[in-house]
């Protein structure tokens, strides 16, 4: 019976993640110190024969060590994640998503166990080289701005992946995930759909940050938790980096207009300088389009969901209808 573990699998992906693999007839182990995840995540499978949590943190080495060995594949979601959490406590963001990684790469190693590594598209920071390429140059802002903290951790982390595949011989894949939308997804970090639906739904103003021009491209979770277990599982698959998203944008202000329309909602639209909401200077990229053709090509993968079912979904959840 192939056994998985999922680091930060009480987290919203990771916990969709479990449900896949569970679904599949996995065993599933998770991991994960509630900081940004939730208990409530994964309470529904908690009853289920094949499924194990610890509340821990992946820097527990005895503790992972275990889990690691218990397991044939680790999906490694665990990471400091939201644009509000990294500006304001960049230290922990930096110390969790390389040391994390560090310990999870090492204790996969002795064993040779196959690793897949959640990257994110924040790693292409400000290029203007679009859509994306897994291939491309990655242009980070300035060290003194700790808003790309993220990004210079996360590609910390896919430098430490590839070093082990070259050096080591331990199987790693690594995916960089473009913004991943569905049910459980919190708002609390600065999470865009969820934050704009339920300032929809309980008739507060929809605050868009900045001009609102800047733009992102939208992915469902199930797809992208479909592109993972598909990506883990595939021998080809390793040593190699993947963009997981959908091509199709959209700018932040015709997404507040559709929440807005969808929801039926009379909240007033409002723009919050970036200053204001985040930090003084903060920088944002104003575009975010992945190219998926190297997914495309080894697994088949196309996204099933398109925005407005997306935002169905998120909406559904919020009201209480799933």
């Amino acid at each position: 019976m192939p056994r998985s573990l999922i680091t930060g699998g009480a987290g919203f992906i990771g916990s969709h993640l479990a449900e896949g693999l569970l679904q599949r007839g996995e065993e599933v182990y998770i991991i994960d110190d509630l900081s940004t995840g939730s208990i409530d995540n994964v309470r529904h499978l908690k009853d289920r024969p094949k499924f194990h949590y610890q509340i821990d943190t992946v820097k527990n080495e005895p503790v992972l060590a275990e889990l690691v060995d218990a397991c044939d594949t680790v999906y490694h979601l665990a990471a400091a994640v939201g644009v509000k959490l990294i500006v304001e406590s960049p230290v922990n963001t930096i110390e969790t998503n390389v040391h994390g990684t560090e310990v999870v790469l090492k204790l996969a190693n002795k064993k040779k166990k196959k690793v897949l590594i959640a990257s994110t598209s924040e790693v292409y920071g400000k290029s203007n080289d679009l859509p994306f390429r897994e291939g491309s140059d990655l242009v980070l802002g300035p060290t003194t701005k700790g808003r790309w903290s993220y990004a210079c951790s996360k590609a910390i982390d896919e430098f430490l992946a590839i070093a082990y595949w070259h050096e080591k011989r331990l199987p790693v894949v690594i995916v960089r995930l473009f913004n991943t939308v569905g049910p459980r997804q919190t708002g609390r970090y600065g999470m865009v759909v969820p934050t704009f639906v339920k300032q929809a739904l309980l008739g507060h103003p929809i605050t868009v940050y900045g001009d609102g021009t800047q733009s992102r491209s939208f992915t469902y979770v199930g797809d992208v938790v479909n592109a993972l277990i598909e990506l883990a599982g595939h021998p080809q698959a390793v040593g190699q980096v993947f963009n997981i998203g959908n091509g199709k944008e959209i700018t932040i202000n015709q997404l507040a207009q559709m929440v807005k329309k969808m929801t039926r909602s009379e909240s007033e639209i409002v723009h919050i300088p970036y200053d204001e909401a985040y930090e003084q200077g903060f920088e944002d990229t104003c575009r975010r389009v992945p190219d998926i053709t190297k997914l495309r090509e080894l697994i088949g993968y196309q996204p099933t969901l398109d925005l407005p079912g997306i935002l169905q979904k998120v909406i559904d959840f919020y009201s209480g209808g799933a």
